[in-house]
């Protein structure tokens, strides 16, 4: 599965400025509204799916990485947002470290396949220190879209 394919490249963000695992979450979201993925009425309910999700446990998966996820039928398909915390965020990650890198994910409500895929290829990809260094160096939303590409063309 290619990052390009779920992450709307209007739904990108060089410098998230929350500063709370709350804030993070809604600033991810609104980016999906502002790309036209997300309708503004059901920014709450999808807000409320990701925080009981995160009460689970956390989506801080460790080495600086957050990928919080939920399923809603206020999506059609997989939709995916991408921002970068240079200040960092206590995420309540694995390792403890806070989280720079955040990647947002919303799945229908049925739709198990595409959403495990989207996990597990964010996962892998950013285990790779080299490149979530340079997506953490990024100073335009144009350079991280273009760093995605690539891996995606390396890949497939």
């Amino acid at each position: 599965m290619k990052i390009l394919e779920f992450l709307h490249e209007q739904a990108v963000a060089c410098e998230l400025k929350a500063q709370s695992k709350d804030g993070i979450i809604r600033e991810l979201v609104e980016l999906l509204v502002r790309a036209g993925a997300v309708k503004d009425k059901d920014v709450d309910t999808i807000i409320d799916i990701l925080k009981n999700r995160e009460a689970l446990g956390s989506t801080g998966i460790g080495q600086g990485v957050a990928i919080p996820h939920g399923k809603t039928n206020a999506v059609a398909q997989l939709v995916g947002a991408f921002g970068v915390s240079r200040a960092g965020v206590d995420f309540a990650s694995l390792d403890g470290t806070p989280a720079h890198l955040f990647f947002l994910l919303i799945a229908p409500e049925d739709s198990a396949g595409p959403h495990l895929k989207a996990l597990a290829r964010i996962s892998r990809l950013l285990k790779e220190r080299h490149l979530r260094d340079h997506l953490k160096q990024a100073r335009d939303e144009k350079v991280i879209l273009k760093m995605f590409a690539d891996e995606d063309q390396k890949r497939h």
